[in-house]
């Protein structure tokens, strides 16, 4: 792994995040993005992208943020960062909340094309609520702001001739980043999640990217198909809440 792989991830990550907060709110304290999105949205939080620490004003203004906007105060931190950081978080009442693995692919050696049609979705209502369908009840509204969002790329992949999965891509700082991926419960187990990961990884070598990446919960059937489509583990990502 390249070493300056995952402080790069972890940059792109932070200045991607900042889209979803343009409808609501977004802040930066040092190396933290800070969005509110609306309520209860799961990217109400900050993303650590820098490789310098934290200090107790940047943290204040993040916490002052987040009491502003009703939000748990919610940060996202790289493995390669976070043994710097836990002092001074633990002390705060921060407590780790959850574990992703980071997953990469450096776009030289891709996959065949996909073996199911994919296409982009240029209608994002249709896309967000036809992922929505695969992700379950109450997700319509991540979903749509998703697929909304500055710079998403969005897929359809079709099981004979039917709108079967979706996924989306965004390139940023030349790292593509991998998310929105769904499949409706009907389609799952006939190669959907495969062919999307295909079909992303060529438009990110088109794009120009130097690598791409995702983040799946260690152990999960998406954490299986990423990896038998060549990524990598790079690291994790850990998800910090204050108590209280």
């Amino acid at each position: 792994m390249k070493p300056d792989l995952l402080p790069r991830l972890a940059h792109a990550e932070a200045a991607a995040h900042a889209r979803y907060g343009e409808s609501g709110a977004v802040a930066h304290f040092g190396p933290l993005v800070a969005v509110h999105a609306g309520p209860d949205l799961p990217v109400n939080a900050a993303w650590h992208g820098g490789t310098e620490g934290l200090t107790e004003a940047e943290l204040d203004g993040f916490e002052a943020f987040c009491a502003q906007h009703g939000q748990p105060a919610t940060l996202h931190v790289l493995s390669h960062d976070a043994p710097a950081l836990l002092p001074t978080l633990r002390a705060r009442g921060y407590a780790l909340d959850y574990v992703l693995h980071a997953h990469t692919h450096d776009l030289t050696a891709l996959p065949p094309p996909p073996a199911l049609t994919v296409r982009e979705e240029p209608g994002a209502d249709f896309w967000a609520d036809l992922s929505a369908r695969g992700f379950g009840p109450g997700t319509g509204a991540i979903m749509r702001l998703v697929a909304h969002a500055a710079g998403t790329r969005r897929l359809v992949a079709e099981v004979n001739g039917q709108p079967a999965g979706t996924a989306a891509l965004g390139v940023t700082q030349g790292v593509a980043a991998f998310y929105g991926t769904s499949t409706r419960p009907e389609f799952r187990g006939r190669g959907v999640q495969t062919a999307l990961l295909a079909a992303r990884l060529h438009l990110a070598a088109e794009a120009g990217a130097d690598f791409s990446s995702v983040f799946v919960t260690p152990g999960s059937g998406s954490e299986r198909n990423v990896r038998r489509a060549g990524f990598q583990v790079a690291g994790g990502r850990l998800t910090f809440t204050r108590a209280g």
